[in-house]
């Protein structure tokens, strides 16, 4: 499965648990970058930063067999990370999202608002 596909894959597990603010970064044009695309998106809560992050996983494994590489972040939930290698899904606690503002640390990337559903 091809990087764009398997972000949308992402984005639609990030839907399923109502996520909000969803962006994808498209780091594919970007030179030396991680992965192809950061796709981020936030929660109100613990409890909602962990059922989106068991969304995703559990959404791109159905739809595409595919198990992330890492996973980092689960025990705090302020900032919980899913790297399916090219696609890496980010899910902050609104305020952690804020503070790190990833969208302004990939200047040079292509940026996808989705729009809620």
């Amino acid at each position: 499965m091809n990087s764009e596909a398997l972000s949308n894959l992402v984005v639609q597990g990030m839907q399923e648990r109502k996520a909000q603010d969803i962006t994808i970064l498209d780091l594919s044009e970007v030179k030396n970058a991680v992965a192809d695309y950061f796709v981020i998106c936030s929660a109100t809560s613990d409890t909602q930063a962990d059922s989106i992050s068991e969304s995703i996983e559990k959404f791109v494994y159905k739809e595409a067999n595919e198990k992330p590489w890492m996973t980092e972040g689960k025990n705090n939930k302020e900032w919980i990370l899913i790297d399916f290698a090219n696609v890496v899904a980010h899910v902050f606690k609104n305020d952690k999202r804020e503070h790190y503002n990833l969208e302004s640390l990939w200047g040079d990337a292509k940026i996808i608002e989705v729009e809620s559903v």
